[in-house]
């Protein structure tokens, strides 16, 4: 094929992907459109992998074979996790990515240290730097969501300056190795200190911040392989990573703006410490508790319920049971709608992928603001395992860690029901003021077999 004509093709190709990429964004940003918007990332992908094959002359595919063999072995599984698995695999894929891009970073330096430009070296330094502590820090975040790891804040005194000292000395050796690209000693030193630096990122970040952790190492990800696009010349990958770092800042400023919360603080607040005296509090107050027939006959006489999901309803893989629910009391004529947090769950969109996945109308899935403002209007609020999302004492107690996060005002409806094992605190590690309320219903038990049991005593102890 005449050269010219083949590279036409080539830059075509690749223009396709990137537009396929950017609609793909497009539409994943409404779950009306968001299967579509995977197919067509999907397709993109495809589209760039196959050109990349077929453009650059390869001669010989066994490594490149046995690179798909073992990267499919690895990636079916993680695949087939239950959603509850979700936020870890998300973070395991973030390590993966950045894994990737850090070790094509370090084998351009290696081919050529001595022939690479001041420039060059930049866009390498900052590629492996970028890559390596998003590589470890989503490692970490992986083993704190698996409970692997405490998720409770590993802290120590002066722990900020140490962490900032260890990123600067990384960057300082990409300084060095920017002025001379021959010092080879520098390069596995600069890697070392940049791994170091992931781990100490994220190890102080409690539970409670691991939605918007996810979302900046996605970001960082994205960022380390728009770097990597640049150290290629590659500008399909540029634009990939800069869409993927983009999207994955905004939305960790749309996580921190539902916290009510700075980068810095998520960074470096050490967000998760359980309050002393917290269990004290507990003992000393009483509450209310319902059995599954009495939670029935109260949203029998309700005109108007607002489901709040949370974590524990992931947990008991409860999300079929609650569509059940849903679909017998609008069968009633009862309105039923879902108010989901931004940072319900241990990932952005947790509760919008599992009621999702339970076929649960799109249209009764509402955002905070729209549920607040018809709160007060609300018959029950019946929260099956949400914590900190619903606690009012971010309005009320200014001593509060969680004081100023915009919440899910559930304490506005006439009747609270909280399905829930235990009175434990949530990821914040704080005691919930609402269910310790005259109109609050403690539903103690399973998320799964008590919604199952509600759903039983509706149907006049009859199963669907």
């Amino acid at each position: 094929m005449n050269p010219t004509i083949a590279h036409n093709i080539t830059e075509f190709a690749y223009l396709a992907s990137i537009v396929l990429f950017i609609m793909s964004l497009k539409w994943l940003s409404s779950p009306e459109t968001a299967r579509r918007g995977v197919r067509v990332g999907e397709i993109g992908m495809a589209i760039a992998i196959l050109t990349t094959l077929f453009a650059t002359g390869i001669i010989q595919y066994q490594w490149i074979l046995i690179g798909l063999a073992v990267g499919g072995l690895v990636g079916i599984p993680l695949g087939l996790v239950k959603t509850t698995a979700v936020p870890q695999r998300t973070a395991l894929s973030h390590s993966f990515g950045a894994l990737s891009a850090s070790l094509i970073g370090i084998s351009e330096y290696y081919l050529h240290p001595a022939l690479t430009t001041k420039f060059g070296m930049v866009e390498i330094s900052l590629e492996v730097i970028i890559g390596s502590l998003t590589f470890t820090g989503s490692l970490i975040a992986a083993g704190k969501l698996q409970e692997i790891l405490p998720q409770r804040p590993i802290t120590y005194k002066g722990q900020n300056v140490v962490s900032l000292s260890i990123l600067a000395a990384a960057i300082g050796l990409g300084i060095a190795l920017m002025f001379h690209p021959g010092f080879t000693i520098l390069f596995p030193i600069m890697v070392g200190v940049s791994l170091l630096f992931g781990v100490m990122l994220v190890t102080p970040i409690g539970g409670a911040d691991m939605p918007t952790v996810i979302s900046l190492l996605n970001s960082y990800a994205g960022l380390a392989d728009a770097l990597l696009g640049f150290v290629l010349n590659s500008r399909v990958l540029i634009v990939a990573g800069a869409l993927d770092g983009a999207s994955g800042l905004i939305l960790s400023i749309i996580m921190c703006k539902a916290m009510n919360r700075s980068f810095t603080n998520v960074l470096f607040g050490a967000f998760g410490q359980v309050q002393a005296g917290a269990a004290a509090g507990k003992e000393e107050r009483t509450v209310r508790s319902a059995t599954p027939e009495d939670a029935a006959d109260i949203l029998k006489a309700a005109s108007n319920v607002v489901v709040v999901p949370g974590y524990g309803m992931a947990v008991a893989q409860a999300q079929h049971k609650v569509r059940e629910l849903y679909d017998i009391l609008t069968r009633q004529g009862i309105n039923v709608t879902f108010g989901v947090h931004p940072v319900a769950g241990r990932m952005p969109g947790h509760m919008n992928v599992l009621l999702a996945e339970a076929d649960i109308p799109y249209d009764k899935l509402l955002e905070m603001d729209q549920v607040n403002s018809d709160m007060v209007q609300t018959d029950v609020a019946l929260i099956i395992g949400a914590n900190d999302v619903t606690n009012p004492a971010a309005r009320t107690d200014p001593s509060s860690p969680i004081y100023g996060m915009p919440i899910i005002d559930v304490d506005k409806a006439r009747t609270v029901m909280v399905i829930k094992r235990s009175l434990n605190p949530g990821f914040a590690g704080i005691d919930n003021p609402l269910y310790y309320m005259d109109k609050t219903l403690m539903l103690f038990g399973d998320a799964k077999s008590f919604v199952g049991e509600i759903v039983r005593e509706l149907q006049g102890g009859h199963q669907l």
